[in-house]
């Protein structure tokens, strides 16, 4: 009886343990770094990452120091990258440089996260002759090992005819050249379901970013932002097509926080309570 007592009790905890284990987020919560750009040097900011219990960043350039340094405050946090913020026209200038950095802190996927205004095409051959741009860098990447992939904002759900903008760039594009980093709530800012996007583009997202609006008047010094689960967006309908859309990154961003702390922490629990409603399958 006793041995059967003890061998129920080791069976227990070993179902404990592996029902936790499932339930641990930190394999697919990172937080794009641009939300800490205002919190003192790299060191800080990274610092402050890793104390808000991030495991995973997001890049932005070269946040002003040589790959050995990053390496090394990195490591001092425990901080893993999962993509980088890298512009189509350094890409384009300086390719051995940025491949050989990103290669250099570990880094497979290289974001184009922002199109200039003035750089913006104007029709939608424009487009497709920008999707191309994109085609030729994603193939040249994919020989290096790194995957390009493509940040929106609203200006991207634009329609031209019955195609957005974006549709226009994933139609122009091969599969293995380019995926996606849909960020939701520009997505939404855009007159656009956030759902519906990651459903049509199943298999071509990588990440999305996780953050939220709020309406007008609501956080009106912070680009009416608000931090992840406390906005407008449906969360549930979001994070279900996620799931059935194999995303692998769920990445906390905020574009102007008066509390990168708040935001962070504050984003990262609601983050971490609706992945656990949305388990992995």
């Amino acid at each position: 009886m006793i041995r059967r007592a003890i061998l129920c009790g080791l069976l227990l905890v070993a179902s404990l343990g592996a029902s936790a284990q499932a339930k641990d987020t930190n394999n697919e919560i990172a937080l794009q770094m641009y939300t800490l750009r205002n919190v003192g040097d790299a060191d800080a900011q990274f610092a402050m990452a890793g104390k808000a219990g991030f495991k995973n960043v997001e890049l932005v350039g070269t946040h002003g120091v040589d790959a050995p340094a990053l390496q090394t405050i990195l490591k001092k946090n425990q901080l893993n990258v999962v993509a980088a913020h890298v512009q189509l026209s350094a890409l384009e200038q300086d390719f051995a440089t940025t491949v050989a950095f990103n290669k250099a802190v570990g880094n497979t996927h290289i974001v184009v996260p922002w199109i200039e205004a003035a750089d913006r095409p104007t029709t939608q051959q424009g487009w497709v002759d920008y999707a191309k741009r994109l085609d030729a860098m994603g193939a040249k990447l994919r020989n290096e090992g790194i995957t390009l992939t493509f940040h929106n904002h609203d200006f991207e759900m634009k329609k031209y005819g019955a195609d957005s903008v974006l549709d226009i760039i994933m139609k122009n594009t091969q599969r293995d050249n380019l995926v996606l980093e849909l960020d939701v709530a520009w997505v939404s800012r855009g007159g656009q379901d956030p759902a519906q996007f990651i459903t049509r583009y199943a298999g071509r997202i990588y990440a999305i970013h996780a953050k939220d609006n709020a309406g007008i008047g609501v956080r009106d010094d912070e680009m009416n932002f608000a931090p992840m689960g406390e906005g407008l967006l449906e969360w549930n309908s979001i994070l279900t097509a996620a799931r059935k859309s194999g995303v692998q990154w769920f990445i906390v961003e905020h574009d102007s926080p008066k509390d990168p702390w708040a935001i962070i922490t504050t984003s990262r629990k609601n983050l971490d309570a609706l992945l656990k409603q949305h388990p992995q399958h």
